[in-house]
């Protein structure tokens, strides 16, 4: 009896982290029930087999850190409640998932499906964006465009613009990837339109930090493969980029005398950051609690606030470290970032391990994608949006899973 409702959950687990990336494209609602299902499978089939409740990864030491931090936060928070169910609850369901990927994902034939479903998420996507613009509306959930300086801005089934550029960027890198460094022949022929289309979706979004990050994932994916042509054609292009520009984007670089801070940041993100300051600086230990930013932020506005901006009083930080650093403090924020370390690292040490060429170009799309969300999280609380945070967990899990395919390639030899 054991054995066979084991074997069902397997199944269950496994289709579960192949339809959660396409699901994404759709709405959060089916996500977040996927999610738990796939949490409490992951438990029961941890306790039934009686086996460790987290498999031994190089981050588990700071990953258990960061949760720690997190907890301590709550000492300091105005709202229990919201820090420790959006808080330290949440994190704990995005480490489920975390080890749940990189325990369960266990053959190639997974992976092709895993892929199959994040492209087919990144097809939907980007034709719900250019349905959108065309329309007036998208096909998915009846959302209307975004109109900013004159430019209309797809946010497909999501609510904004910039969490439509959040998803698309973070997973595109994979399919770039494949596309130069993998597929040939009719594959080759097949995914060069898909990443035409995804990148037609992501310029859609007129997000700046989206097409900040696209840039840094391709050319990290350049220099990495040594593409003389892909690095030539991304500088060549940020050579030109002020030339081709929409007219209104062009007026507004003028409407900011070309200052590249306020032109990527706009003035109400730089009054956001200096604002994020003064709480960072009034706690800077285990900051104002988890998942309380937003609850916090009118305590800290200056007045008057930069360049005479109005700011809302209930607003992410729109950077992923500030963030960070307001709601978990300085320790928190350090934490993290030694969790990025080890992970880059870690991610480093399996692509060099693995022989396997599709799987090496699956490895290295993999870190070109985190690159992506972290720099999309310079100007975004890509962290902290529900809709999108999943994305990141989801592509760490991915990467760790890849050391078992390395280490039974090495067994196979032995």
């Amino acid at each position: 009896m054991v054995k066979l409702l084991l074997t069902y959950l397997d199944r269950i687990i496994y289709w579960l982290i192949i339809i959660i990336p396409f699901f994404i494209a759709i709405a959060p609602a089916p996500v977040n029930i996927f999610m738990g299902f796939l949490i409490a499978g992951f438990l029961v089939t941890r306790y039934l087999r009686k086996e460790r409740l987290f498999g031994k990864t190089a981050i588990n030491l700071s990953l258990l850190l960061f949760f720690l931090v997190t907890i301590l936060s709550i000492f300091n928070s105005v709202s229990l409640k919201d820090s420790f169910k959006g808080g330290a609850l949440r994190l704990l369901q995005y480490i489920f998932i975390l080890f749940a990927l990189a325990e369960s994902v266990r053959d190639g034939k997974h992976l092709k499906r895993i892929i199959f479903s994040i492209t087919a998420g990144l097809i939907l996507a980007s034709l719900d964006s250019v349905w959108q613009v065309i329309t007036g509306h998208d096909f998915i959930r009846g959302y209307a465009p975004v109109v900013n300086i004159g430019l209309v801005r797809a946010t497909a089934s999501f609510k904004d613009s910039n969490n439509l550029g959040i998803y698309l960027s973070a997973f595109a890198p994979l399919i770039f990837g494949l596309t130069g460094y993998y597929f040939k022949h009719k594959e080759k022929i097949l995914f060069i339109f898909v990443s035409v289309l995804t990148l037609t979706g992501i310029i859609l979004t007129y997000s700046r930090p989206t097409l900040l990050a696209i840039y840094a994932a391709l050319f990290f994916l350049g220099i990495a493969r040594r593409d003389k042509m892909l690095v030539s054609l991304l500088i060549i292009f940020m050579l030109i980029a002020p030339f081709i520009a929409p007219k209104s984007v062009k007026d507004w670089a003028k409407q900011v005398d070309y200052n590249p801070v306020r032109f990527m940041c706009n003035d109400d993100r730089i009054a956001i950051y200096r604002n994020s300051l003064n709480m960072i600086r009034q706690h800077p230990v285990i900051g104002v609690g988890a998942n309380t930013f937003m609850k916090n932020y009118k305590t800290y506005k200056e007045s008057p606030e930069y360049r005479n901006v109005i700011t809302s009083d209930t607003v992410y930080a729109h950077n992923n470290f500030l963030h960070m650093a307001g709601e978990l403090g300085l320790i928190g924020l350090g934490v993290f970032i030694w969790l990025l370390y080890k992970l880059f690292v870690e991610s480093k040490n399996i692509y060099y391990l693995l022989k396997d060429e599709y799987l090496k170009v699956i490895a290295l799309s993999l870190i070109a994608c985190l690159i992506s969300f972290l720099v999309n999280g310079l100007a975004e609380s890509s962290l902290f949006h529900s809709r999108v945070a999943i994305v990141f967990w989801y592509i760490c899990g991915l990467i760790l899973s890849l050391r078992k395919f390395a280490i039974a390639k090495e067994q196979a030899t032995v």
